[in-house]
Formats: structure tokens, sequence, C-alpha cells
């Protein structure tokens, strides 16, 4: 009996990129797909738009690949008597219903009389928005908030908001934050990049320090590529995935960054692998689950060391490009959070609250490092703001 190719190759994946296998000391420097180029997603309809923000997006099929629990994640220790008590209402994206349900539940395990409450519509911009006008006390988003977020936040309380990262996005998951890649035409003998590089060649600020790229030789190819320009495939602002490679690449340095004039601008991300792939001096972006013709992968990273886009780098956290869903709260400068609100993010970033992620089997539960860091923001108050 044969195997037809794509378990094969789902096979071959698994062998070769399980997070169960040892870790590397560095990941390879270019990747080729062995599942074959995803198949070409469609934009939601609108009634599947309204529908998500009444009951939550219908959750995809988990990934064949999942993770291994992070040990050195803490265990949930309760600060407090199970009377702490208080009311909090609740907002998420349209993706995250069911997991901040499942989270609430279990913390209902500790603290009975902490009553939570999340209620639609589910959305990430209106949940930010109502945490603006005072109406819920978290808003779950699984993006970064955007500027206009933001400025309206601050505009109103002269401080921005706390964001804390409360779980991974996914590998290749359509719609549930997957990771963003670089690549190039799959006859281009590149195999990575840099950020300072990427800065260099998308951004007019270039707050990284190099001087400005343009052509294919300024990256090292030689002969017949020196000469030949970068045609940059990028996706219109404002838009996620925009904003997040903004945000991970072009700012630096506590600045913001812009993109530099000249890019093939699409305005959604649906359409780029296809142009990378039909142009030889093409280079784009995209989340991986938009990637849906046959590209090449590049490996990026910082200091030398180059992380490829596998599913086991993603789940480790060590891809530059991978996403976070953060848990947003108002939280003024040098104040403390509300104690049944500081144990309920601190459940949700403990061993326990990630392996809810885990046991969902769409996002990726944080690792130890990245929770730690998101319960040292829950427990300290925010830095005073000078202004």
């Amino acid at each position: 009996m044969h195997l037809s190719r794509s378990i094969l190759a789902a096979a071959l994946l698994a062998l070769t990129l399980s997070p169960l296998a040892p870790a590397r000391a560095q990941a390879p420097a270019g990747v080729e797909w062995l599942l074959p180029p995803a198949a070409t997603p469609k934009p939601q309809t609108r009634a599947e738009d309204e529908q998500g923000k009444e009951q939550g997006r219908s959750l995809p099929t988990p990934e064949l690949l999942q993770p291994t629990l992070d040990p050195r994640l803490p265990l949930f220790q309760p600060r407090y008597g199970a009377d702490l008590g208080g009311h909090f209402a609740l907002a998420a994206s349209d993706t995250l219903p069911g997991l901040v349900r499942a989270w609430m539940r279990a913390f209902a395990h500790f603290y009975p009389h902490v009553t939570l409450d999340l209620r639609p519509p589910y959305e990430g911009t209106s949940g930010a928005n109502r945490m603006t006008a005072g109406g819920i006390a978290v808003a779950f988003v699984s993006r970064e908030l955007t500027p206009a977020n933001l400025a309206a936040f601050e505009a109103k309380y002269h401080y921005p908001p706390q964001s804390i990262p409360v779980c991974g996005g996914s590998w290749r998951q359509f719609g549930f934050l997957d990771a963003v890649g670089f690549f190039v035409n799959r006859g281009n003998p590149l195999s990575r990049l840099s950020l300072a590089q990427l800065d260099a060649i998308l951004s007019r600020t270039r707050w990284r320090g190099d001087a400005p790229i343009t052509t294919w030789g300024q990256l090292g190819l030689t002969g017949v590529w020196a000469a030949r320009p970068i045609h940059v495939y990028a996706i219109r602002p404002w838009n996620g995935f925009e904003e997040f490679v903004r945000q991970r690449v072009l700012d630096a340095h506590g600045q913001r960054g812009h993109w530099r004039a000249g890019l093939h601008y699409d305005a959604t991300v649906f359409p780029i692998a296809r142009r990378v792939a039909a142009d030889p001096d093409g280079l784009g972006y995209a989340g991986l689950a938009f990637v849906d013709a046959p590209v090449k992968m590049l490996a990026l990273g910082e200091g030398g060391r180059d992380v490829a886009p596998t599913y086991t780098n993603v789940a480790l956290a060590r891809y530059p490009l991978s996403r976070l869903v953060y848990a947003n709260l108002n939280v003024a400068p040098g104040a403390l959070m509300n104690p049944a609100l500081q144990e309920f993010l601190r459940f949700i970033l403990s061993r326990q609250g990630q392996q809810i992620v885990r046991d969902q089997g769409i996002f990726l539960p944080l690792r130890a490092f990245q929770a730690r860091a998101g319960a040292e923001l829950a427990l300290r108050p925010p830095a005073r703001n000078p202004r």
C-alpha cells in the first residue's frame, strides 16, 4: 500500500520539525515547504463576519503537529482565600470566546465568587473601544492594538493601555493569527535576511541603522543577480499584518518606522504570494496561511542567528515574526491592578492556563520566558507617565 504524497509529506514534516525532537543550536537557513502550498483562503463573507461577532468564529481543524507544554511554566497557586470576589466584564476577538470561556470556567474552581462576564459582540476593535469607553475590564484581542485604538485611549486617559501576552498565535491557521513569513521567488538564491536588512529594504526611516538596499547585489548575490532590483510586494496601511511587520521590523529604539516609497502595495494579504511566485525579482510577506503559491521562505534573525518559520521555531517562540494574543487593561501609571484581575491573569499565564491553550489545539501556548514577562507586567504597576 502506497502513501499519498500529502500523507508522506506530513509524516516527513512531523519527523523533521516535531517539538519533541532535540532542540537545535540554529535553525536551517532556508525552508522549502514539505507540505504543498496552502489552499487559497477566501475572505470572510459579511454573514460570516456577523456570525463571528455574535457567536465567535468557527474553529479550524487543529494542526497535525501539537507542541509539548513548557515544563518550566509555573503552577498556579492562589494568593487569596476563596472568598475573593468581584464582577468584571470582558471582551474578546471573534477567534477567542471559546478559549476565554475555558479560562473562566477553570479559574472559577479557585475563586467561585469572582464573576467574569463575556458577551458579544466579539471583535477586537469593538473590545478596544469598549475598554476605552470604560465598559469592560479586559479586552482579549488576537493582534496588537491598532494605532487608532491606542490614540483614542491615550487621548482620554493620557497613558497607554497595558497589553499582556496571554498565548501565542498559530503557526499556519487561516484567520487565527498565523505567523508571518518573508519569501522570494523560488529561482532566487537568497535564503536568509537579517531584520536590519529587511528594514533597509522596506523603510525610509531605517532605525536599525543600515543604508538603503534596493538591489539583490547589496544582499550579497553575485553574477546576473547583482544589479537586479528588488521588487517589494507589501500590504497597504493600515492592516493587521502590515502593522505587525512595521512594529517587529521597522520600529526600533523607541521610534516608529515608516514605509519607503516605491513598494508594490495590495489592499489585502491574499495575492502577495502569487505575485512573488510570478516575479523573479519579487520579495513579499504574508501570514503563513496565505502562502498559496510555490515560493521560497526566508530565515530571519538578528546577530547572525537566522531562524526559519518552521512549526517548531514558531511553537518554541524562536522565530522573530511569531505572533501573540493579548489581554488589554486600563491600569493607571503607579496603580496596582485589581487583585481578582491579577489572579485571573496569573492563572492564564500558569501551567494550568496554558494547558487549556494546548488542549484547544488552535493557538500555541506561551513558553516560560514569555509567561514570566507577562506575569511581571500583571503584578507590578506600570511606570509613571513622564508627561
